[in-house]
């Protein structure tokens, strides 16, 4: 099965930047339709982005659009998250997600609910403080 495993989560101050990456092992990603999710303390798990398997399509939540860019390698088997231009609200964990992609589709934003996904990485810790 796809395993995923976050990394480059920190602390880093209001206006900085971060990168995360999601390394995929298990089964070659290129099938995979990769999301990232992020879940502050109280609040429910939501979707940020979502790359479709070949990273053609992209899409993003109306909080990102403009300071967030996901992208992938299939050739690393690596997805990446660039967040710029960060906030104290983006403070959170963060989570990549996969899920095989069916031909023709393409999950969107408002379509990317947590469920839709089946493979899971342990989540980045990202926070945005002074």
């Amino acid at each position: 099965q796809l395993q995923l495993v976050e990394s480059g989560g920190g602390l880093v101050q209001p206006g900085g930047s971060l990168r995360l990456s999601c390394a995929a092992s298990g089964y070659t990603c290129d099938y995979y339709a990769i999301g990232w999710f992020r879940q502050a303390p109280g609040k429910e798990r939501e979707g940020v982005s979502c790359l479709s398997s070949s990273g053609g399509s992209t899409d993003y939540a109306s909080s990102v659009k403009g300071r967030f860019t996901s992208s992938r390698d299939n050739a690393k088997n690596m997805v990446y998250l660039q967040m710029n231009s960060l906030k104290p609200e983006d403070t959170a964990v963060y989570y990549c997600a996969g899920v095989y992609e069916l031909p023709g589709e393409f999950i969107t934003i408002a379509t990317m609910t947590p469920t839709r996904y089946d493979y899971w990485g342990q989540g980045t810790q990202v926070t945005v403080s002074s």
